[in-house]
């Protein structure tokens, strides 16, 4: 299994790539600064490395991309980083970096460009992801981030849309609600709060028209689940 070193400070944004890379067939560990990712770098093997350029401290991303290369540690290096300009990503390549994505970014992509690093290595692949989710008669298009349900088009919030994928992503299974918060809200689920009720009810209202056999179900005390109609 390929294994990723994410040196990321901030805690949701890690989380964040870390599940989009375990979705993606990797085994991940995280630093949450630059020692600490030098130190991860050195005493264990990685694959890949994904580096944010704006790490706090006295050891930024270019500092340990620095440390690295000087301790010839040739792993492949994906640079994160708000900074955009020209000179910037220019910096990070000439630093030791192998790529450069700037944020915000799309995980599609990061994911994409951490396999053709593996690819220019003779590194294997993970399986590609698909580009769509399917569930039943529910269509879900990535990459145009849309949703159809046979021939009708379904018109969904942005919200309602990342509730949809991670369920179609654990379809069959029972997703609980604080799941459902850590992966969409990013943050630890309150019980006093009835916010996913909320959505999943819209939610239901447009997967589920009238007539048609749900696909989103409530398991009472348990969670949600969305699966296929036998």
């Amino acid at each position: 299994m390929t294994h990723v070193l994410v040196v990321e400070d901030d805690r949701t944004t890690a989380r964040e790539i870390e599940a989009a890379l375990q979705d993606h067939g990797y085994q991940v560990t995280v630093a949450e600064d630059g020692r600490q990712g030098i130190v991860q770098a050195l005493s264990a093997s990685f694959d890949l490395v994904v580096l944010d350029r704006m790490l706090p401290g006295a050891v930024d991303g270019l500092g340990v991309l620095t440390a690295l290369r000087a301790s010839g540690v040739t792993t492949p290096v994906l640079i994160l980083s708000a900074l955009s300009a020209l000179d910037e990503r220019v910096r990070g390549l000439r630093a030791g970096g192998d790529d450069y994505l700037t944020k915000p970014f799309e995980f599609i992509e990061l994911t994409a460009r951490l396999d053709a690093l593996l690819r220019r290595r003779g590194l294997p692949v993970s399986a590609e992801q698909p580009n769509q989710l399917k569930v039943g008669p529910l269509l879900i298009d990535l990459l145009r981030r849309s949703v159809t349900r046979g021939e009708r088009p379904v018109d969904l919030l942005p919200r309602e849309y990342a509730l949809l994928e991670h369920l179609a992503r654990n379809a069959g299974q029972v997703v609980t609600r604080t799941m459902l918060f850590e992966a969409v809200w990013n943050y630890s689920y309150d019980e006093r709060t009835n916010v996913i009720e909320v959505h999943i009810g819209r939610l239901r209202r447009k997967i589920d028209a009238d007539g048609e056999t749900p696909l989103l179900q409530t398991i009472r005390g348990a969670g949600y689940v969305l699966r296929a109609p036998e």
